[in-house]
């Protein structure tokens, strides 16, 4: 017998140990409650990071989805396809910055004094119509504006320190998109081998979702952005009155239309302040144009593609919305809509499960039985 045997034999009973099998179960069940709550707790501490994982996750979704169309024209391996995506993006986001940027800036250059200026307008046709608009609510106003000005230019200093996010979610989302079958395997590896069937499909469900919902919604900001810039300019073509930041406004329709419901009103007011800033037939013109892009986008775009992804409920898409974008900022508002579908998803998954297991034990829904 070793020297640590038979020191093991000499010092006696460990005097943590507990005799009673009551008090043994009560201990273990009080750990794991520990365990849970440790386990909430570091997630709600970790919650950015869970979430720029998630971004990564849904830019992977986007490229993986590029990957497999272009695999329908091109018999290719499947890394040159994720390739060509991701080179394609990069050339988008080139042009985007040194063919079009000189226009756009100078463009957003001039955009808030076009925006400051018809809302002092607005205020004067407010009086002139007999509205009592006192110089202290001018002032109390200018001091909103101001205010919301910083909080602007504040957002703009935290988008640009948010690039190491971008960077982040865009190289986990290149390795995730690049190898997608090798961190399933870790992920399964983590489950009982009785539920990876069941987490398969799960996967395979979600993985569907989000390549549909990701690339209908792309197709939906195309779509706005394209149809914006179009119908701006060709009120330029008719009555020679261009109307200013066409390109700028329809970028913005474009971008913003990637957040449901709150990028549509958005991009709409800037579009209608922009357009009442050359008269009032212009301005009418752009309401015009936004209510024929919402309304082609949301009855003939949005349904064709809903028919083929998750179907939310605006109000509720609208409500996590707010949820997330008072918790995580703009990251969280981006995200919300993609989260919420996979929410669902696992919902609707989960219960499909439940319906299998009461067939199974011959559990059958009997209707409620109404009360006189």
């Amino acid at each position: 017998m070793s020297d640590a045997a038979e020191d093991d034999e000499n010092i006696g009973a460990s005097p943590a140990r507990i005799s009673t099998p009551e008090l043994r179960f009560e201990a273990a069940r009080a750990f794991v409650w520990v365990c849970v709550i440790g386990a909430v707790a570091l997630a709600v501490y970790i919650s950015e990071s869970l979430l720029v994982i998630f971004g990564a996750m849904v830019f992977a979704a986007m490229v993986d989805g590029g990957a497999r169309l272009l695999g329908r024209a091109l018999p290719i391996a499947r890394g040159w396809r994720v390739s060509i995506v991701l080179l394609a993006v990069a050339a988008f986001l080139v042009w985007l910055g040194f063919f079009a940027g000189s226009q756009i800036s100078q463009q957003a250059a001039e955009f808030p004094d076009i925006i400051n200026r018809q809302i002092g307008q607005t205020i004067g046709w407010l009086r002139e119509q007999g509205f009592a608009i006192s110089q202290a609510d001018v002032q109390g106003l200018a001091s909103q504006l101001a205010s919301g000005a910083g909080a602007i230019s504040r957002a703009i200093g935290g988008a640009i320190g948010g690039l190491t996010t971008v960077a982040l979610i865009v190289i986990i989302g290149i390795y995730l998109a690049a190898e997608p079958r090798l961190y399933e395997r870790g992920v399964r590896w983590m489950v009982p081998r009785t539920r990876r069937g069941d987490l398969n499909e799960l996967l395979a469900r979600m993985g569907t979702a989000m390549r549909r919902l990701m690339a209908g919604r792309l197709v939906g900001m195309t779509f706005e952005g394209i149809f914006t810039y179009i119908m701006l300019m060709a009120y330029g073509w008719v009555t020679g009155d261009v109307i200013p930041m066409a390109a700028l406004l329809a970028i913005l329709t474009g971008l913003l239309a990637f957040v449901p419901n709150i990028g549509a009103i958005i991009s709409g007011v800037l579009m209608v302040l922009v357009g009442f800033s050359g008269g009032t037939q212009m301005g009418i013109y752009t309401i015009v144009v936004y209510f024929l892009v919402q309304n082609i986008d949301g009855y003939l775009v949005i349904p064709m593609i809903a028919k083929k992804t998750v179907d939310l409920a605006p109000a509720l898409v609208l409500a996590f919305q707010l949820i997330m974008g008072i918790l995580f900022g703009i990251l969280g508002l981006f995200l919300a809509d993609p989260l919420l579908a996979m929410i669902k998803v696992a919902l609707e998954h989960r219960a499909r499960a439940k319906d299998a297991e009461d067939e199974a034990n011959g559990v059958t829904n009997r209707p409620e039985t109404k009360i006189a």
